[in-house]
Protein backbone atom coordinates (compact mmCIF):
# COMPACT_ATOMS: atom_id res chain seq x y z
CA UNK A 1 0.00 0.00 0.00
CA UNK A 2 3.03 2.32 0.30
CA UNK A 3 3.07 3.33 -3.41
CA UNK A 4 -0.59 4.48 -3.55
CA UNK A 5 -0.19 6.38 -0.28
CA UNK A 6 2.94 8.12 -1.56
CA UNK A 7 1.09 8.96 -4.77
CA UNK A 8 -1.74 10.56 -2.82
CA UNK A 9 0.72 12.56 -0.76
CA UNK A 10 2.38 13.89 -3.90
CA UNK A 11 -1.02 14.81 -5.34
CA UNK A 12 -2.07 16.61 -2.15
CA UNK A 13 1.25 18.47 -2.13
CA UNK A 14 0.74 19.47 -5.77
CA UNK A 15 -2.77 20.72 -5.01
CA UNK A 16 -1.54 22.72 -2.01
CA UNK A 17 1.19 24.31 -4.13
CA UNK A 18 -1.35 25.18 -6.82
CA UNK A 19 -3.59 26.91 -4.27
CA UNK A 20 -0.71 29.13 -3.17
CA UNK A 21 0.62 29.87 -6.68
CA UNK A 22 1.03 33.57 -7.34
CA UNK A 23 -0.08 34.44 -10.87
CA UNK A 24 0.90 37.63 -12.66
CA UNK A 25 -1.15 38.60 -15.71
CA UNK A 26 0.83 40.83 -18.08
CA UNK A 27 0.66 42.04 -21.67
CA UNK A 28 3.32 43.08 -24.19
CA UNK A 29 3.87 46.78 -24.91
CA UNK A 30 1.82 47.76 -27.97
CA UNK A 31 3.59 49.05 -31.11
CA UNK A 32 1.23 52.04 -30.77
CA UNK A 33 2.46 52.79 -27.22
CA UNK A 34 3.71 56.27 -28.12
CA UNK A 35 0.08 57.31 -28.79
CA UNK A 36 -0.92 56.58 -25.16
CA UNK A 37 -3.48 58.57 -23.19
CA UNK A 38 -1.96 61.37 -21.11
CA UNK A 39 -3.64 63.43 -18.39
CA UNK A 40 -0.99 65.06 -16.20
CA UNK A 41 2.29 64.66 -18.11
CA UNK A 42 3.57 66.48 -21.18
CA UNK A 43 4.01 64.11 -24.12
CA UNK A 44 7.62 63.09 -24.74
CA UNK A 45 9.10 60.83 -27.42
CA UNK A 46 8.84 57.19 -26.32
CA UNK A 47 11.31 54.54 -27.48
CA UNK A 48 8.91 51.62 -27.93
CA UNK A 49 11.74 49.12 -28.35
CA UNK A 50 13.29 50.21 -25.06
CA UNK A 51 9.87 50.12 -23.40
CA UNK A 52 9.50 46.50 -24.54
CA UNK A 53 12.90 45.60 -23.14
CA UNK A 54 12.07 47.26 -19.84
CA UNK A 55 8.77 45.38 -19.74
CA UNK A 56 10.57 42.09 -20.42
CA UNK A 57 12.87 42.83 -17.47
CA UNK A 58 9.78 43.55 -15.36
CA UNK A 59 8.31 40.15 -16.26
CA UNK A 60 11.64 38.47 -15.55
CA UNK A 61 11.76 40.07 -12.08
CA UNK A 62 8.23 38.82 -11.35
CA UNK A 63 9.34 35.30 -12.26
CA UNK A 64 12.43 35.66 -10.06
CA UNK A 65 10.18 36.72 -7.18
CA UNK A 66 8.07 33.58 -7.54
CA UNK A 67 5.25 34.61 -9.89
CA UNK A 68 3.89 32.50 -12.73
CA UNK A 69 3.61 35.04 -15.54
CA UNK A 70 0.61 34.54 -17.82
CA UNK A 71 0.93 36.87 -20.80
CA UNK A 72 -2.32 38.08 -22.36
CA UNK A 73 -2.79 38.36 -26.13
CA UNK A 74 -1.12 41.42 -27.59
CA UNK A 75 -3.42 44.37 -28.37
CA UNK A 76 -1.49 46.02 -31.18
CA UNK A 77 -4.07 48.77 -31.79
CA UNK A 78 -4.51 49.65 -28.09
CA UNK A 79 -1.69 52.03 -27.04
CA UNK A 80 -2.28 51.65 -23.28
CA UNK A 81 -3.00 47.92 -23.23
CA UNK A 82 0.22 47.07 -21.34
CA UNK A 83 -1.46 48.65 -18.29
CA UNK A 84 -3.56 45.59 -17.52
CA UNK A 85 -4.18 46.64 -13.90
CA UNK A 86 -6.83 49.13 -15.01
CA UNK A 87 -9.07 46.45 -16.55
CA UNK A 88 -9.98 44.55 -13.38
CA UNK A 89 -10.18 44.51 -9.59
CA UNK A 90 -9.43 41.05 -8.20
CA UNK A 91 -10.14 39.73 -4.70
CA UNK A 92 -10.00 36.16 -3.45
CA UNK A 93 -13.63 35.42 -4.31
CA UNK A 94 -14.28 37.47 -7.44
CA UNK A 95 -12.80 39.40 -10.37
CA UNK A 96 -14.61 42.62 -11.22
CA UNK A 97 -14.09 43.72 -14.81
CA UNK A 98 -13.93 47.50 -14.88
CA UNK A 99 -15.30 50.12 -17.26
CA UNK A 100 -12.25 52.34 -17.83
CA UNK A 101 -12.69 56.08 -17.61
CA UNK A 102 -10.90 56.65 -20.92
CA UNK A 103 -13.28 55.50 -23.66
CA UNK A 104 -10.35 54.54 -25.88
CA UNK A 105 -9.36 51.86 -23.35
CA UNK A 106 -12.63 49.98 -22.98
CA UNK A 107 -11.71 47.49 -25.70
CA UNK A 108 -8.86 46.21 -23.51
CA UNK A 109 -11.10 44.48 -20.99
CA UNK A 110 -12.33 41.52 -23.09
CA UNK A 111 -9.03 39.61 -23.14
CA UNK A 112 -8.40 40.40 -19.46
CA UNK A 113 -11.84 39.00 -18.61
CA UNK A 114 -11.15 35.84 -20.64
CA UNK A 115 -7.89 35.25 -18.75
CA UNK A 116 -9.40 35.95 -15.32
CA UNK A 117 -12.33 33.61 -15.99
CA UNK A 118 -9.85 30.73 -15.56
CA UNK A 119 -9.17 31.90 -12.00
CA UNK A 120 -12.28 33.65 -10.65
CA UNK A 121 -15.97 34.17 -11.12
CA UNK A 122 -16.55 37.43 -12.97
CA UNK A 123 -18.66 40.51 -12.32
CA UNK A 124 -18.71 43.84 -14.19
CA UNK A 125 -18.96 47.56 -13.66
CA UNK A 126 -21.86 48.76 -15.80
CA UNK A 127 -22.46 52.05 -17.65
CA UNK A 128 -22.62 54.87 -16.95
CA UNK A 129 -20.18 54.18 -14.09
CA UNK A 130 -16.45 54.28 -14.71
CA UNK A 131 -13.67 52.61 -12.75
CA UNK A 132 -9.95 52.10 -13.37
CA UNK A 133 -8.15 49.37 -11.45
CA UNK A 134 -5.28 51.78 -10.85
CA UNK A 135 -7.62 53.77 -8.62
CA UNK A 136 -8.32 50.79 -6.33
CA UNK A 137 -6.07 50.07 -3.36
CA UNK A 138 -6.95 46.90 -1.45
CA UNK A 139 -5.82 46.70 2.16
CA UNK A 140 -7.14 43.42 3.49
CA UNK A 141 -10.92 43.66 3.55
CA UNK A 142 -10.93 47.40 2.87
CA UNK A 143 -10.76 48.86 -0.63
CA UNK A 144 -10.04 52.53 -1.19
CA UNK A 145 -11.02 54.00 -4.57
CA UNK A 146 -9.61 57.25 -5.90
CA UNK A 147 -12.26 59.69 -7.07
CA UNK A 148 -10.30 60.69 -10.14
CA UNK A 149 -10.93 61.70 -13.73
CA UNK A 150 -11.07 57.97 -14.50
CA UNK A 151 -13.22 56.59 -11.65
CA UNK A 152 -16.65 57.94 -10.72
CA UNK A 153 -18.68 57.81 -7.51
CA UNK A 154 -21.07 55.45 -9.26
CA UNK A 155 -18.11 53.17 -9.95
CA UNK A 156 -17.33 53.17 -6.22
CA UNK A 157 -20.96 52.38 -5.41
CA UNK A 158 -21.14 49.49 -7.89
CA UNK A 159 -17.85 48.01 -6.70
CA UNK A 160 -19.05 48.19 -3.11
CA UNK A 161 -22.31 46.42 -3.96
CA UNK A 162 -20.46 43.64 -5.80
CA UNK A 163 -17.98 43.01 -2.99
CA UNK A 164 -20.21 43.53 0.07
CA UNK A 165 -21.51 39.92 0.04
CA UNK A 166 -17.93 38.77 0.61
CA UNK A 167 -17.34 41.07 3.57
CA UNK A 168 -15.41 43.87 1.84
CA UNK A 169 -15.85 47.56 2.60
CA UNK A 170 -15.33 50.03 -0.26
CA UNK A 171 -14.88 53.78 0.14
CA UNK A 172 -14.03 56.63 -2.21
CA UNK A 173 -11.22 59.07 -1.45
CA UNK A 174 -10.51 62.36 -3.24
CA UNK A 175 -7.13 62.92 -4.85
CA UNK A 176 -5.55 65.84 -6.63
CA UNK A 177 -2.66 66.31 -9.04
CA UNK A 178 -2.15 62.73 -10.18
CA UNK A 179 -3.80 60.20 -12.47
CA UNK A 180 -4.77 57.36 -10.12
CA UNK A 181 -4.95 56.64 -6.40
CA UNK A 182 -2.03 54.22 -6.72
CA UNK A 183 0.06 57.05 -8.13
CA UNK A 184 -0.27 58.62 -4.67
CA UNK A 185 -0.26 55.62 -2.31
CA UNK A 186 0.46 51.89 -2.41
CA UNK A 187 1.02 49.08 0.08
CA UNK A 188 4.62 47.88 0.37
CA UNK A 189 4.11 45.38 3.21
CA UNK A 190 1.11 44.29 5.22
CA UNK A 191 -0.26 47.41 6.91
CA UNK A 192 2.56 49.63 5.59
CA UNK A 193 2.07 52.25 2.88
CA UNK A 194 4.32 54.47 0.82
CA UNK A 195 2.52 57.76 0.27
CA UNK A 196 2.79 61.18 -1.35
CA UNK A 197 0.74 63.39 1.01
CA UNK A 198 0.61 66.28 -1.48
CA UNK A 199 -1.72 64.25 -3.72
CA UNK A 200 -3.85 62.43 -1.13
CA UNK A 201 -5.08 63.20 2.38
CA UNK A 202 -3.02 60.93 4.59
CA UNK A 203 -5.74 61.06 7.26
CA UNK A 204 -7.77 58.61 5.16
CA UNK A 205 -5.06 56.04 5.89
CA UNK A 206 -4.47 56.86 9.55
CA UNK A 207 -4.93 53.20 10.53
CA UNK A 208 -1.80 52.20 8.59
CA UNK A 209 1.91 52.81 8.96
CA UNK A 210 2.99 55.43 6.41
CA UNK A 211 6.33 56.06 4.75
CA UNK A 212 6.46 59.36 2.85
CA UNK A 213 8.19 59.57 -0.49
CA UNK A 214 11.26 61.73 -0.70
CA UNK A 215 9.99 65.20 -1.68
CA UNK A 216 12.21 65.19 -4.78
CA UNK A 217 10.54 61.95 -6.00
CA UNK A 218 6.77 62.62 -6.07
CA UNK A 219 5.96 59.64 -8.30
CA UNK A 220 7.74 57.16 -6.01
CA UNK A 221 4.53 56.29 -4.15
CA UNK A 222 3.71 53.74 -6.87
CA UNK A 223 5.48 50.59 -5.68
CA UNK A 224 4.53 46.96 -6.29
CA UNK A 225 4.25 44.59 -3.35
CA UNK A 226 5.08 40.99 -4.28
CA UNK A 227 4.44 38.37 -1.60
CA UNK A 228 7.36 35.95 -1.49
CA UNK A 229 7.12 32.22 -1.00
CA UNK A 230 9.47 32.59 1.98
CA UNK A 231 6.89 34.75 3.75
CA UNK A 232 8.76 38.00 3.14
CA UNK A 233 7.42 40.64 0.77
CA UNK A 234 9.43 42.51 -1.84
CA UNK A 235 8.70 46.12 -2.76
CA UNK A 236 9.47 46.78 -6.42
CA UNK A 237 10.35 50.45 -6.92
CA UNK A 238 11.34 52.30 -10.13
CA UNK A 239 15.11 52.86 -10.30
CA UNK A 240 14.44 56.57 -10.85
CA UNK A 241 13.55 56.93 -7.15
CA UNK A 242 16.64 55.86 -5.14
CA UNK A 243 15.97 58.13 -2.17
CA UNK A 244 12.52 56.68 -1.55
CA UNK A 245 13.85 53.16 -2.11
CA UNK A 246 16.43 53.86 0.59
CA UNK A 247 13.69 55.05 2.95
CA UNK A 248 11.88 51.74 2.47
CA UNK A 249 15.07 49.72 2.97
CA UNK A 250 15.85 51.63 6.17
CA UNK A 251 12.47 50.52 7.52
CA UNK A 252 13.52 46.90 7.04
CA UNK A 253 11.71 46.23 3.77
CA UNK A 254 13.19 44.09 1.01
CA UNK A 255 13.45 46.38 -2.03
CA UNK A 256 14.19 45.72 -5.70
CA UNK A 257 14.57 48.51 -8.24
CA UNK A 258 13.81 48.40 -11.94
CA UNK A 259 14.29 50.81 -14.83
CA UNK A 260 10.84 51.69 -16.22
CA UNK A 261 11.70 55.12 -17.63
CA UNK A 262 9.88 54.71 -20.96
CA UNK A 263 6.79 53.23 -19.31
CA UNK A 264 6.72 56.21 -16.93
CA UNK A 265 6.45 58.58 -19.91
CA UNK A 266 2.99 57.06 -20.53
CA UNK A 267 1.93 57.78 -16.92
CA UNK A 268 2.58 54.15 -16.06
CA UNK A 269 4.07 52.68 -12.91
CA UNK A 270 5.13 49.29 -11.62
CA UNK A 271 1.67 48.33 -10.37
CA UNK A 272 0.07 49.19 -13.72
CA UNK A 273 1.75 46.45 -15.74
CA UNK A 274 0.38 43.39 -13.95
CA UNK A 275 -2.56 41.88 -12.11
CA UNK A 276 -1.32 39.73 -9.22
CA UNK A 277 -3.58 37.04 -7.77
CA UNK A 278 -3.40 33.77 -5.95
CA UNK A 279 -4.48 30.76 -7.99
CA UNK A 280 -7.97 29.66 -7.03
CA UNK A 281 -8.19 26.64 -4.74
Amino acid sequence: MRAPVNGLRREYARMAEERHRLVALTREVSPAFAACELTHLTREPIDVGLARRQHAAYEALLVELGCDVERLPEEREQPDSVFVEDAAVVVDELAVITRPGAESRRGETATVAAALARHRQLARIEAPATLDGGDVLRLGKRLFVGLSARSSREGVTQLGALLAPFGYAVEGVPLDGCLHLKTAVTEVAEGTLVINPTWIDRAAFAAYEQIEVDPSEPFAANALRVAGGDGEDTAVVPAAFPRTAERLAQRGLRVRTLDVSEIAKAEGGVTCCSILLRAAS
